[in-house]
């Protein structure tokens, strides 16, 4: 394995001229070649095909989801389903903050139903009307 510096992984025009140059490879060495790997604590590369193969598939143009990006780049769609981790947390993603115009610090209101939890966005005004009230 040849050391190299890390340098984004190649996406759309640039991704697909390196992969039609890199044509006699295996497509773990082009996925490899085009940036698309991480290196372990332990120095060992991992070739991250699916990033690879997402990447080749949105630089071709091909939508499979039907839905388009308005911000013209690509990443994961939101599924509408989530999955308690091994650590008891709920991770909610950022598909679901950037479709609603989430912006950091915001804050929510949490209330448990028997099978649902429901979250209630905590307007700036009242904020503001609970501050105007301490002075």
């Amino acid at each position: 394995m040849n050391k190299k510096k890390r340098t984004e992984p190649l996406t759309g025009e640039a991704l697909l001229n390196k992969v039609k140059q890199l044509d006699h490879l295996s497509k773990e060495e082009k996925a490899r070649e085009c940036g698309y790997y991480t290196t372990t604590k332990n120095g060992v590369e991992r070739v991250n095909m699916m990033k690879f193969l997402n990447a080749l598939i949105e630089a071709e143009g091909i939508q499979l989801d039907g839905k388009s990006y308005s911000n013209g780049r690509g990443g994961r769609s939101a599924s509408y389903r989530i999955t308690v981790q091994s650590n008891g947390n709920l991770l909610i993603g950022s598909a679901y903050t950037k479709q609603m115009n989430l912006k950091p610090g915001d804050e929510f209101e949490i209330s448990l139903g028997r099978k649902h939890i429901r979250l209630k966005q905590l307007d700036l005004e009242e904020g503001m009307e609970d501050e105007d009230m301490d002075e």
